[in-house]
């Protein structure tokens, strides 16, 4: 099958299947496919099964063929005109009690999954690994965030380098926000797999939840070979996926989902993710220890490859091709051991911005919002209320004062100011003053 790189992204495409043998999985399990769509879906014509089974109208006529020779298809005689007078398929009574049995041993149906050693292949032609972003591309990526000069010199290599990233620091200083920058400066796109076959089962990967699916040609409905879309169309072309998770991780996440009731599997969200990012938000506050999670992705991030179990007990190997950023308000050195830290190969910490930084943010905050600059309240704000934290600025302080000052003007009806009476309301909601409530 010969490779081909789509122009608009460099990514090489995976080639659509040229024979029933090039789908890679058994005859049967395609011709019960087959079956159990029709049965489920009530089609009657190769060209919307072509469509629905992600395969081109020669191999769909192909296995039609194979059904009607096993006396579990038939043609209804008639010609659909409004379908360029193509012929209708419908089931037997054998191959409806073929679809049933089909069904009770796995509900799955729709687009024909694609071998796991195929999917390891194009994982490779794809990988987040190979790419090499430019500074200017970074920043791009990180967009209105105001960001020391000396941290964009520090993460570009470590995007670069697709390895493991732990940022750490005290909250509120952007560590979400620029693990999504880093996502956006990515800028490709890559193909994401439907559903994936490992020995017999099927593990569905496409998730239009993390998936952003990209526009993309379509083909003739009239034509039995596939002429628009020169890639497999058993894969999704998407932007590189980014699955984020916070407080909520539990290492069950990180296991196939077995689903008893369709007999399918669902995959982890590490596999979800593959080509793309996974971003470990808050470590420290999920229910297992940090050092345990880390633990789980020793043999990932190290071999490039995770290790899945089925129902059965049976373990396989799949891609790890995956940027995994950690983010953490702790010190590393309180939740890891050095064994942990090694295994991660870029540490960079994201600290609170200096006053002068701080007073850029506030200035373009306050542009981007239309809230008029005020040098009282300034003065305000630097000499009365941040001597009582320290001096302690966030990344985030701007945008919440602001936003507090607007909701006050809103309430009380007056153009939107800042003053330093409304500087003070707007610190008291920002931080809770200790004291003991009585019960």
């Amino acid at each position: 099958m010969n490779m081909q790189a789509t122009p608009t992204q460099g990514v090489v495409a995976p080639p659509a299947p040229r024979s029933l043998a090039e789908v890679g999985i058994s005859t049967v399990m395609m011709r019960d496919i087959l079956l159990k769509t029709m049965f489920r879906m009530n089609l009657d014509l190769v060209t919307q099964l072509s469509r629905v089974i992600c395969l081109p109208g020669m191999l769909i006529q192909e296995l039609v063929d194979l059904a009607r020779s096993q006396k579990l298809l038939e043609a209804t005689g008639t010609l659909h005109a409004t379908s360029g007078n193509e012929m209708g398929y419908q089931l037997t009574e054998a191959g409806k009690a073929r679809a049933l049995d089909a069904l009770a041993q796995s509900e799955y149906y729709g687009a024909m999954p694609i071998p796991l050693e195929d999917f390891k292949a194009q994982v490779k032609r794809q990988s987040v690994r190979d790419i090499r972003l430019t500074r200017p591309q970074l920043l791009s990526g990180m967009g209105h965030l105001i960001l020391p000069e000396d941290l964009i010199g520090n993460l570009g290599p470590a995007v670069t380098s697709g390895r493991s990233i732990l940022m750490y620091g005290p909250p509120g200083n952007g560590k979400s926000s620029i693990s999504n920058g880093i996502r956006a400066a990515l800028g490709d796109k890559v193909y994401i797999p439907r559903a994936l076959e490992y020995s017999g089962q099927v593990i569905t990967v496409f998730d239009p939840i993390i998936h952003k699916a990209a526009e993309e040609i379509v083909d003739d409905p009239n034509a039995l070979r596939r002429t628009g879309n020169r890639f497999d169309s058993r894969y999704v072309w998407c932007e590189r996926p980014t699955v984020i998770t916070g407080g909520e991780l539990s290492l069950d996440m990180l296991d196939l989902t077995y689903n008893p009731v369709a007999r399918t599997y669902q995959a982890p969200l590490q596999l979800k993710s593959t080509g793309g990012i996974f971003i470990i938000d808050d470590l420290g506050r999920q229910a297992e220890p940090p050092q345990k999670i880390v633990n789980r992705w020793i043999v990932p991030l190290e071999e490039g490859k995770d290790i899945l179990a089925l129902q059965s007990g049976e373990k396989f190997t799949t891609p790890f091709d995956t940027l995994v950023i950690f983010s953490t308000n702790f010190h590393p050195n309180e939740i890891f051991d050095g064994a942990a830290l090694r295994r991660i190969f870029f540490k960079i910490k994201i600290d609170g911005p200096n006053q002068e930084m701080f007073l850029k943010i506030f200035a373009m905050v306050a542009k981007k919002k239309g809230m008029p600059l005020s040098e009282a309240a300034l003065m305000h704000l630097l000499k009365v209320k941040y001597p009582t934290i320290n001096m302690n600025f966030a990344n985030y302080q701007p945008v919440f004062l602001i936003d507090q000052m607007i909701a006050i003007c809103e309430f009380e009806g007056i153009p939107y100011q800042m003053t330093p009476e409304l500087i003070d309301r707007a610190w008291g909601n920002m931080f809770v003053k200790q004291e003991t409530i009585a019960k």
